[in-house]
């Protein structure tokens, strides 16, 4: 007779256990050698070599591996992610990395849970509902996007019945992890502004036609356009993060140049973002006599978490000895969000707020270091995702019953 979902849950559990040594372990290579996006080379041999199956490359530095039922049915795939970031660790650890390069925003935790909850399924293999496919995705914090790249190049062959992840945030309690149905992540599109005038002296500035004090009034008029053109009801957000212009204090130069993003939880608040931007861009330079370009790239659109394997996740998370945390949400962004193209979503966030010898830090921060103990938390909220997303169909669920 088939396992009930509660039950094969227990089993993975009490596979996890046995692994979780080792995960740690490795957690703390892979934390001590970080790699930038794109060139994970290191990281991706670390951990094939931990894998409890052969591993297939995708997408430059990324690994497949699927373990589970040979049935022929669509698998579960779960995420984790590969490269650092660009920021100097100051934490102190005895595994600090030693370079420019830091894992500031978990993922040497995520990856780790993710070997770990791979070598647990394997030892239950025959008995899960659905084949579980670990994807080790490379560069999910700069372009082009790995999580684009593996949509593109595999998933639809391996046709995944949904797509899961588990990411630590410091501002969430310790044990517990939000789940929560809709837009949790924001869309992210990069804007460049150049404002081209005429140079001039300074002393004569009439001769002129000054771009930095055009580009200084299109940055106040963008962010106040949001407040007024956007529905404030739903988050969206213009963020001018550089400015650049001129070469010395007594000349007015020829063009001024700044970069920013834009971000939302709405596809329409996303369009009307990049509107706005190039309407109040070319508005301001015309008015100062000057001409105003905005080139966008775009980025990863929001992430909508799927409400039924929501529903099906928070009934389980008792189980797996975690309880559900506040409502979450925010303008952050997760190129996690392409695999939506492909497949149903759900990602849960595991709080790390009062673990064992945590200091209360942001992510990307230097000193952002979740303890050891994440690596079986992330591990466990995997689980409760992966088998939340196997279920054909579950349990109705309500919002007062889940939490």
């Amino acid at each position: 007779m088939p396992r009930s979902t509660e039950e094969t849950l227990a089993a993975l559990l009490a596979a996890l256990d046995g692994t979780l040594e080792d995960a740690v372990a490795l957690r703390r290579r892979l934390h001590e050698a970080p790699e930038l996006a794109h060139e994970e080379s290191a990281t991706s041999a670390a951990i094939a070599a931990a894998l409890p199956v052969p591993a297939e490359p995708v997408a430059g530095t990324g690994l497949l591996a699927l373990v589970g039922p040979a049935d022929g049915s669509a698998p579960v795939a779960v995420r984790a992610e590969l490269d650092g970031l660009p920021v100097r660790e100051e934490t102190g650890a005895p595994f600090s990395a030693r370079g420019a390069t830091m894992h500031a925003c978990g993922h040497d935790v995520h990856m780790a849970a993710l070997v770990a909850l791979l070598a647990a399924a394997a030892a239950i293999a025959e008995d899960l509902p659905a084949p579980l496919l670990a994807i080790f995705q490379p560069s999910e914090e700069a372009y082009p996007s790995g999580a684009r790249l593996i949509a593109e190049q595999a998933l639809g062959r391996l046709a995944p019945r949904a797509v899961v992840a588990a990411h630590v945030h410091p501002e969430l309690p310790w044990g517990s992890v939000a789940i929560d149905a809709g837009a949790v992540n924001a869309s992210c599109d990069a804007i460049e502004i150049e404002i081209t005038g005429e140079a001039t002296h300074g002393a004569y500035p009439h001769r002129g036609r000054d771009p930095v004090l055009a580009l200084s009034e299109a940055v106040v008029a963008l962010h106040a356009a949001v407040g007024r053109r956007i529905d404030p009801l739903w988050p969206a957000t213009l963020t001018i993060g550089t400015l650049e212009a001129g070469s010395a204090e007594n000349v007015i130069g020829a063009a001024a140049r700044a970069r920013g993003a834009l971000r939302a939880h709405r596809e329409q608040d996303r369009a009307l973002l990049r509107e706005l931007s190039r309407e109040v861009v070319a508005g301001v330079a015309a008015a100062n006599g000057c001409r105003g370009e905005v080139r966008l790239t775009a980025g990863e659109p929001a992430l909508h978490n799927d409400e039924a394997i929501v529903a099906r996740a928070r009934a389980l998370l008792a189980g797996a000895g975690l309880r559900l945390a506040p409502p979450w949400r925010s303008a952050g962004s997760d190129d996690f969000s392409f695999f939506g193209e492909q497949a149903p979503l759900a990602m849960g966030f595991v709080g790390l707020d009062g673990s064992p010898g945590f200091v209360s830090r942001p992510l990307h921060h230097p000193e952002l270091l979740p303890p050891d103990e994440a690596v079986g938390a992330v591990a466990r909220a995997q689980a409760v995702l992966y088998l939340a997303a196997a279920q054909s169909k579950g349990p109705e669920v309500d919002g007062d019953a889940a939490s």
